[in-house]
Formats: structure tokens, sequence, C-alpha cells
């Protein structure tokens, strides 16, 4: 069954706009679809429904390696820089992720985290005194982004002057490259950030420091087995997956507030109930709309579908998050739901590592925009705002927003 043209458009500003009602005109109509995917050519398996996901998510027959799905003569041959970007935990499965993920998981022990509080809630301050004067700011570039970046690149060490190179490079690895001209920039871009790690590899091994790369190279060096390859891949890992989706979980909760103002209300005058909330935010609007792509280990069989071996697969998690079946009306923002199974940091043995971290960042960061901002409000209308190109994640170019000036 491949289906020669998109049924269902999951790429577009509108989509972006109205991507709820897409989601659940598949769960009613198509909840398993096979259609063509952002390429235009590979045909792609689609799943929206909670139970489905909650499944595959836990079920070995569909895999994180793509190479393993597949014969020996049909594996794509990675580039020397795909080797270095791509060869960490979450594109591994088995023996190879289980120490991969031993490995980094020491540094995001629950102790860890919540030694971090006072630093991070430091740098909220820091960010929001300095812009308080100015009764207005984007709240992307000027204290989502900034705030988890900062954070991220603390921990592994990486100086302060060299902060703003990591946005660029940070989107050059995420974002598609539909053309061959930025397919080029790409390969510039990546190859200065893997020159760029090398160099402070190299400071790190002559001058250790107490931080996260110091810690990986000593770890390498102790007999882990941690290849260059994998070290730098886990660097990648770290430095993207550490800021871009707690980015845009900030960004979209204060949209989501603006859009619920009895809500809002409700928050600024009870913030013990942050941590409650931000559970709701993740699965009301999180900031990861699909996990990782699977793929089919072995032709399957699934309700009634044939999956062959190979087939990549697409769970989509924004919406089994508002999945009817699981959710009490799912449509509607309750910062106190009970109970709330949602699947916004994903499930099984790629849950997602760094969940704590972006938890406490977001309780902070929200708490603290609503105690010191809290006529906090949109500057611009909704139709005037815009969603990155980045398939997999929900987030905003940006999000102008307006406060009075005390």
């Amino acid at each position: 069954m491949n289906q020669i043209e998109r049924k269902y458009d999951l790429y577009s500003q509108n989509f972006n706009r109205n991507a709820y009602a897409t989601f659940a005109e598949m769960r009613a109509q198509d909840p398993i679809y096979r259609q063509i995917g952002l390429d235009g050519v590979t045909p792609i398996w689609f799943f929206t429904r909670y139970e489905d996901i909650d499944a595959i998510l836990r079920d070995k027959r569909f895999l994180r390696d793509e190479a393993l799905s597949k014969n020996p003569e049909d594996r794509y041959q990675p580039s020397p820089l795909d080797e270095l970007i791509n060869n960490h935990m979450l594109y591994k499965d088995g023996e190879d992720h289980r120490r991969l993920r031993s490995l980094v998981s020491q540094a995001f022990t629950p102790k860890r985290i919540a030694d971090l509080r006072p630093r991070v809630q430091a740098i909220a301050n820091e960010l929001i005194a300095a812009l308080k004067a100015k009764g207005q700011m984007d709240l992307v570039a000027e204290f989502s982004f900034p705030l988890p970046t900062i954070v991220i690149l603390e921990m592994l060490g990486i100086p302060a002057e060299d902060r703003d190179k990591f946005k660029v490079w940070s989107n050059a690895l995420l974002a598609p490259q539909m053309t061959h001209e930025s397919a080029q920039e790409a390969l510039k871009l990546l190859t200065d950030f893997t020159n760029y790690l090398r160099s402070l590899f190299a400071k790190r091994r002559q001058e250790p420091k107490d931080d996260l790369i110091t810690a990986l190279l000593q770890a390498e060096e102790a007999g882990d087995k941690l290849s260059e390859n994998e070290l730098f891949s886990t660097m990648v890992l770290l430095i993207v997956a550490g800021h871009e989706t707690t980015v845009n979980l900030i960004t979209n909760a204060i949209l989501a507030l603006s859009r619920n103002p009895a809500q809002y209300t409700q928050l600024k005058a009870n913030p013990d109930l942050m941590p409650q909330a931000v559970e709701e935010f993740l699965r009301f609007d999180g900031s990861v709309e699909r996990a990782l792509n699977r793929f089919a280990a072995e032709d399957i069989n699934y309700k009634g579908h044939q999956i062959k071996r190979g087939d990549p697969i697409i769970l989509i998690l924004a919406s089994a998050n508002h999945d009817e079946s699981k959710f009490i009306q799912p449509e509607t923002l309750e910062l106190e739901r009970q109970p709330n199974p949602h699947l916004g940091f994903g499930k099984g043995m790629h849950y997602c590592l760094g969940a704590p971290l972006a938890r406490l960042e977001t309780e902070i960061a929200l708490n603290t925009l609503l105690a010191q901002l809290p006529d906090l409000r949109l500057a611009i209308p909704e139709t005037d705002l815009r969603w990155r190109f980045l398939p997999g994640f929900r987030g905003l170019e940006a999000l102008p927003v307006t406060w009075l000036i005390q």
C-alpha cells in the first residue's frame, strides 16, 4: 500500500497552526497510515493512537538503528561526518545503547540535577534583570533559548564566549537540508563544529576540569570503550538535546497560558502547582512532536497492516498525548490533571535521559517569568506566529511578548 501523494500535510505552517486537529482526524480515520515522507520519495508508517505508540516504544521488533533492520548489502554507508555526529545512544539498540546510556547517565543523577537548582535560578534571574526595563522581548531569543543553553554548556565546560556559535551549529544539526546549497552550508557548519570540539578535547586532555567533557574523556581512557566517534556524537546529543527541547517547552507553555487566561491566573496565584503544570504542558503542547524514527527488524503483521523489514515508522507522540481514549477532554489545558501518563519524554529504553533537567529548567523558568513579569502577554496577533521548520519538534521561530514597566 504505497501512497503516491500525501493525504495528510504534516510539514507546513498551516499544519503547525492546526496540528492537533490533523492528528485527531488521523486517529479517527487512519490511526496507522503509510504515506510519502518529507523527501517526497520514502513511504513511512505513521502511528497516531496512544495504545499503539505506547506498545511500539517498548517493542524490541522496532529498532532505532536502521542498519540492524537491513541486509548488509543494503545498508547505507555513512560519511565520516555522519559517523562523528550520529554515533550516539539515540541511534543504538541493545548492548551498545546500554553501554553509552550508562556512561552518560552519570551526569544526570537526581542529586546532580537537584544540585543545579540554585544555578538555574540565578541564570533565570540574571536574564530577567537584564530585560525588565525594556518592556518587551522575543521570549525565544532572549530567555527560552539562553537559559537551558547556558546550563548545558556550563555543565559541559564550554567557554562562555563561545555560546553564540552553538545556536547556529544546533540548527544545522536539526534542520532538514532540502537543497544542495543548504546541504553544503550545513556541511561547512558541522565541519567547523567538529573542528571546534576536537580542539576543545585536546585542551581538556592537557588541562582536565570539573566538567562533563573531562568526565567523558576520562571514562574513555579508563577503558569504557568510548570511541572518538562516540565521544563526538555524545557531545552532539548532549548539546542539542540538552537545550533544544527545553527552549520549545518553555515557549509553548507561555503560548498555552496566553490562550488560557484562567489557568494563567491560577498558576500565578499557586506557584507550588508548577511541577504538576509542567507535566500538563508536556502533554498539551510538548516540544517533541514525534519520536525518532523506528525501523521494523522483521516482517510484522500489526493489526492487519503488513509492515516489512526495514520499513521506517514514525510515532506521533503529540497525537498520543491528545488521544480521547486515554485522556479526558484532551484539548483542555488542565494544570492539575491526574493521572497524566503523557509520552512527552517517550517511553522504554530510549526514555529521555535529560527529562529531570528539562523539568527543573522549565519549572524555574516559568515561575520566574510569572513572578517577575506578572502581566506578560503576547505582543503580536497569534496569526503572525511562525513555527520553525524542524519536523519532529514543535517550536516557534519567535514569541514577541510585552509587559508593563514598573
